[in-house]
């Protein structure tokens, strides 16, 4: 029932609830300490891969002198449209792209930067190759991806409250693809068969995941995520039964009212 191709199909009001929902949720808390570490080395000539709806690019966009440079990517335009709509306080360049076949020369930029989209790459050694290639020799490549889904509760959750609605075929989105490349050692090891020699700087950092309501985080990930593609599969009308479903689960463990859960990525850092 699931495809790589149902698996990175961000469309329809999918982009929408993704910005409204899920970036504040779980990503907001990550964009500003990317970009600040993308900022101590100073690049000149920045791309973003898989930026999604731009919350990273909206940071290095505020943060970054004038002078430098951003082209911000992703596979699905729509994303882009979206990422488009909300703005940027500087001009930024967007490009559709496939991170694995990048549309650009070799060596020109300084810094490549992805948040939370490796996950989705069908190959993530040849897109880390791409990365690298494209970057200058001394360059450097920034990317973040999830921990174990028991390390960051609300997607845990969903993904436990689906069990109780499909038990024989549930759901299983949130674990296999945004939380199931987390393995340092696959990690680095991709990153080696990428042509990397310099050795990854991998780095655990944990933050809090909040919302007004448990409702939003159900809404969030059933509904701004491919995993709703998921879920109607197994029935067109079963949207807003699982949503539900997922939220009185949040609400069971963390009652109602505002909601506070823990996320936990991993940050990696690698010189060409």
């Amino acid at each position: 029932m699931n495809s790589p191709d149902v698996d990175t199909a961000f469309a329809g009001t999918i982009p929408q609830l993704y910005e409204r929902y899920l970036v504040p949720l779980i990503f907001e808390p990550y964009a500003a300490d990317l970009a600040a570490r993308v900022t101590h080395f100073q690049p000149s000539h920045v791309l973003e891969i898989a930026a999604g709806t731009g919350v990273v690019t909206r940071q290095l966009a505020k943060i970054l002198p004038p002078e430098v440079s951003i082209i911000a990517t992703d596979l699905n335009q729509p994303m882009l449209d979206q990422a488009v709509a909300v703005g940027t306080s500087r001009a930024v360049e967007w490009r559709q792209a496939d991170a694995m076949q990048l549309p650009f020369s070799d060596g020109v930029f300084d810094m490549v930067v992805c948040q939370f989209g490796v996950m989705f790459f069908p190959d993530k050694a040849k897109a880390f190759s791409e990365a690298r290639r494209v970057l200058r020799p001394g360059g450097r490549f920034i990317c973040s991806v999830w921990d174990r889904i028991d390390q960051n509760e609300f997607a845990d959750l969903v993904t436990d409250s689906l069990k109780t609605l499909f038990p024989n075929d549930p759901p299983q989105f949130l674990a296999r693809i945004p939380h199931g490349y987390h393995d340092p050692a696959v990690i680095a090891q991709d990153l080696a068969h990428a042509g990397f020699t310099a050795s990854p700087e991998l780095e655990t950092r944990s933050a809090r995941s909040r919302a007004d309501s448990s409702h939003i985080p159900a809404l969030a990930y059933c509904q701004g995520t491919p995993l709703r593609i998921e879920i109607e599969a197994r029935g067109a009308s079963r949207l807003t039964e699982a949503t539900d479903i997922a939220a009185n689960t949040i609400r069971n463990r963390f009652g109602t009212g505002p909601v506070d859960g823990k996320i936990q990525a991993w940050i990696i850092s690698i010189k060409h």
